[in-house]
């Protein structure tokens, strides 16, 4: 049995209100079309569903059952556009992000304060993972979008905005003094204490990919998993930390910490967001997109 959804929606606020004037007020139609839609409802289910009393309308014992079911469906219903309404106006809902612990630490986490200050009801959840996890995050639709550094490859569907420069450099500490006026060559890295990434990252295979084309392969003394961890060993001597910069920025200004100098400078590399024209991004995703370009 096909009946109009509008009929039970009248249903829904006569018995509600139980009263036909009620019900027209609520849904600004004439009392004349309530009544006309509760005799059509009526009619199609073959049984009548209020009984007439002096101060309006009262269900029958079959009213009473069918708006039982009736109530929690359009409740429902109503429930799901108040949280529609409220995702569209920013009052709630959730924003999924892929990005590691150098672009959210030295990127996304200033817009993230600054969004959480504007919009305090949307959740934001952050998946902390490697350039190429989280590529296979937004593959698979777990996140709306995510913050990594490049150089990286990615499938046909991949869209890619840089949003920041970056560069590499290698430093070392007061045991390695010798070297702070000296211009080396990469070669000269070889004879050295490395110290850097695990091979997983795209920071890694960055570096790996510049020297492997001036003829250097790396042999390091210590394969860290984060680039904070390789500033702390470089700060005790352990060896010479590859990192991108502003992870030792504050060491190289304080003079804990120093630059070595190569004839060739190792390119800048970027930041870049990353979306994928099989996910649909959500209002409040698409807030915070646009607060960071």
């Amino acid at each position: 049995m096909n009946m109009n959804l509008e009929y039970y929606k009248i249903f829904y606020y006569v018995a509600k209100f139980g009263s036909f004037t009620g019900a027209a007020e609520e849904l600004c139609i004439s009392q004349p079309a309530v009544s006309q839609g509760i005799k059509l409802l009526e009619t199609n289910l073959g049984s009548n569903l209020f009984i007439r009393t002096q101060k309006g309308v009262k269900l029958t014992p079959e009213g009473e059952v069918l708006y039982s079911y009736i109530a929690r469906g359009y409740e429902t219903i109503l429930l799901g556009e108040t949280k529609f309404k409220k995702m569209i106006d920013l009052e709630n809902g959730e924003i999924r992000i892929g990005a590691s612990d150098m672009t959210l630490q030295f990127y996304l986490l200033s817009f993230l304060e600054a969004f959480h200050m504007k919009y305090p009801g949307i959740k934001v959840t952050v998946t902390n993972a490697p350039t190429p996890e989280t590529l296979e995050y937004l593959y698979e639709g777990k996140i709306d979008f995510g913050v990594v550094s490049a150089p990286f490859q990615a499938k046909a569907e991949i869209n890619a905005r840089e949003v920041k420069e970056i560069r590499d450099i290698f430093v070392a500490g007061s045991r390695f003094k010798n070297l702070r006026d000296k211009t080396l060559e990469y070669a000269d890295l070889e004879k050295l204490p490395i110290i850097c990434l695990e091979r997983n990252t795209s920071t890694r295979r960055y570096i790996d990919e510049i020297l492997k084309n001036n003829g250097v392969i790396l042999q390091p003394e210590f394969e860290l998993a984060t680039s904070d961890m390789i500033v702390q060993f470089t700060l005790r001597n352990l060896g010479i930390g590859s990192v991108v910069r502003d992870f030792a920025e504050k060491f190289i200004r304080s003079g804990e910490l120093f630059e070595l100098k190569f004839k060739r400078q190792i390119p800048a590399r970027n930041f870049c967001i990353i979306t994928s024209d099989k996910n649909p991004v959500s209002t409040a995703a698409r807030e915070l997109l646009d607060m960071m370009k």
